[in-house]
């Protein structure tokens, strides 16, 4: 039996000018800027946060990976690189909130899976992680969560416990949301430094 084709306009044209199949992405269409300019533009927690702005995807990309490298320093570039690309399929899907995807009612994780692995063949990471590496990510992502829980999201300190746990050891600042502009040029001042 034939493989059934992918559906006509399963594609986001992007600003680069690259159209990416959303059901089979190629590493070929996908490029940094691209991502950087969605994620800036990406809100965390649906925009529900305190501020001018809301706390984009890719200021929480660069939380994460602060935090990775907290948690377990000397990290390598590569390991740093896929903390910062943590969420990167976010720049075409969004940000949905855990619930959301619950409640889709497609396999909307095989999907993300699918891009996320293109974006980490596009600049040279393995394109699964170890079960070491996905460990290490999503403590640092569950501890962003909280810190941005706690200080943008109008979570109480015992109630973002109950979601994410007390990050345990971690210095963080004061998390201000930038303006979309400014995430997306400190977003890729930083992939620059991990690639470099």
């Amino acid at each position: 039996m034939a493989t059934p084709k992918a559906p006509a306009g399963a594609w986001q044209r992007m600003l680069s000018g690259r159209r990416l199949n959303l059901l089979d992405p190629s590493p070929l269409d996908i490029e940094i800027a691209d991502i950087a300019h969605g994620l800036a533009r990406v809100a965390r927690w649906n925009g529900q946060t305190k501020g001018s702005h809301a706390f984009s995807v890719a200021q929480h990309c660069m939380l994460v990976e602060r935090l990775a490298v907290q948690i377990k320093p000397g990290l390598t570039r590569e390991v740093r690189l896929a903390a910062l690309l943590h969420d990167a399929p976010e720049y075409v899907i969004g940000d949905l909130i855990s619930p959301f995807k619950r409640a889709v009612g497609i396999n909307y994780k095989d999907l993300e899976n699918r891009l996320q692995e293109a974006i980490h063949v596009r600049f040279g990471i393995p394109p699964k992680m170890s079960d070491t590496l996905h460990r290490l990510i999503k403590k640092a992502d569950t501890a962003a969560a909280f810190f941005e829980a706690t200080q943008l999201a109008g979570f109480e300190v015992a109630e973002a416990k109950k979601f994410f746990g007390l990050p345990v050891g971690l210095a963080h600042k004061r998390l201000t949301p930038w303006d979309p502009v400014e995430a997306q040029q400190r977003f890729l001042k930083r992939f620059g430094e991990l690639v470099e």
